[in-house]
């Protein structure tokens, strides 16, 4: 009975002593936890609260930004449908997606159009025109205003598809150079982002990005070709893909399309080259043959004028 007694007492002694551990661990845990907290509410303190940082926030991005956000919503919604998604599909092809949104270059021609109208009445009020100016101004302006955003991103895209296809042949060239060299063809695309800063490097590294997302690198081409849809550039990637599918040697196709994309730039430039006859026979017409004419006929004017 001593011994058993011995026992419980040893047990009881033992389970106290764990419960003392556990509650003294647990006073830490607590103190630990409430230090963090008062420590989370010392940094909300030097940084103010959500409602003191709104009101930290300039007029324009508290009241005026939430404002213009739900008007261009109202505005590009007197547009059709498929307008606004053919204006984002042009800013992808431009590369300011991430910068101009759709809807506000939407709103942007409905609000051109509404100022060229505005500006057409008020002129028509007050210099009083002949009604055939005043028609011509009323139709003209508004017209004007609204293509304006959309001439710009037309420049914009033409200016990207240029530059693409003017540095293809050199990043085609860097990446056959790369795999010849014992790269792969994603570690070649990463040579050609490092060493170039065009138009054509960014959309290589945005699909050298999904590559890395887990995107299949076929459907990452195929996503390289819509963002840009420039012809040669879309050929380059079904020769690529094909070849990638087949097992062919990216090498030798790489250095085959550097040199066809270099005989394609050679023919570029003969065809600019044979435009500018045409293209400079406008201004010579409007400018520099009538400036001639006065010079060359300007002083016999007075002499021809008294023998009249």
């Amino acid at each position: 009975m001593e011994v058993l007694g011995a026992i419980i007492a040893v047990a009881i002694v033992a389970f106290g002593g764990v419960l003392v551990l556990a509650g003294v661990r647990g006073r830490l845990a607590l103190a630990g936890d409430a230090t963090d907290y008062l420590q989370s509410l010392d940094a909300r303190e030097e940084h103010g609260d959500v409602y003191d940082q709104v009101l930290a926030q300039p007029f324009v991005g508290r009241i005026v930004r939430p404002l213009g956000v739900g008007t261009l919503r109202r505005i590009s919604s007197l547009t059709p449908g498929n307008h606004v998604a053919n204006v984002h599909r042009q800013l992808v092809l431009g590369g300011v997606a991430s910068s101009v949104r759709a809807e506000e270059l939407v709103a942007l021609e409905v609000l051109g159009a509404g100022l060229g109208g505005v500006l057409a009445l008020l002129y028509a009020v007050l210099a009083s025109p002949s009604p055939r100016i005043g028609v011509l101004l009323l139709v003209a302006l508004p017209l004007l205003g609204a293509m304006a955003p959309q001439s710009w991103l037309k420049r914009r895209v033409a200016e990207r598809t240029d530059s693409i296809r003017n540095d293809l042949p050199d990043t085609i060239d860097l990446m056959a150079i790369s795999v010849e060299a014992g790269q792969g063809l994603e570690g070649a695309m990463q040579t050609v982002c490092r060493h170039f800063t065009s138009p054509l490097a960014e959309e290589l590294a945005r699909t050298l990005k999904e590559m890395e997302l887990g995107l299949a690198r076929r459907d990452a081409f195929q996503n390289l070709k819509r963002r840009t849809e420039v012809a040669e550039l879309s050929n380059f990637v079904l020769v690529l893909t094909q070849a990638d599918a087949l097992g062919m040697p990216i090498g030798r196709v790489l250095r085959t399309q550097a040199a066809e994309m270099r005989a394609k730039r050679r023919q570029w430039a003969r065809e600019r080259a044979a435009k500018l006859p045409v293209k400079i026979l406008f201004p010579l017409t409007l400018f520099i043959f009538p400036a001639i004419m006065v010079v060359v006929l300007g002083p016999a004017v007075p002499g021809i004028a008294g023998a009249f």
